[in-house]
């Protein structure tokens, strides 16, 4: 059984960083992914895309309120997509969930929850001022 494992969350003030992490278990890694995603939600909200990673581009795509602040990044060696968060506002406060797909999604597909087989547990992140 393919599972995800997110981590990296807590609590930081205002203008701080994280980095989270994420890693693959049961007869898989990463690299056998072609599109991860991190995605991220608030209670009473929809989980939301905020970074993602493709394979067969090496292209990175940003959610527009995270440009510039967040950057996502992969290292096969270690079987890990980390998630570096800088300069980290009180909006960023959310469960960050990673997710990866086989498929190699188009751009318009990345948002899309249903685009994704297998999803991480979720990170916390609390922003405070």
């Amino acid at each position: 059984e393919v599972q995800l494992q997110a981590s990296g969350g807590g609590s930081v003030q205002a203008g701080g960083s994280l980095r989270l992490s994420c890693t693959a278990s049961g007869y898989t890694a990463m690299n056998d992914y072609n599109t991860i995603g991190w995605f991220r939600q608030v209670p009473g909200k929809e989980r939301e895309g905020v970074s993602f990673l493709r394979k067969y581009d090496s292209n990175t795509v940003n959610a527009n309120s995270v440009k510039g602040r967040f950057t996502i990044s992969r290292d096969n060696a270690k079987n890990m997509v980390y998630l570096q968060m800088n300069s980290l506002q009180l909006q960023d406060t959310a469960v960050y969930f990673c997710a990866v797909a086989k498929r190699r999604l188009i751009t318009s597909s990345l948002w899309t929850i249903t685009s994704y087989d297998y999803w991480g547990q979720g990170t916390l992140v609390t922003v405070s001022s």
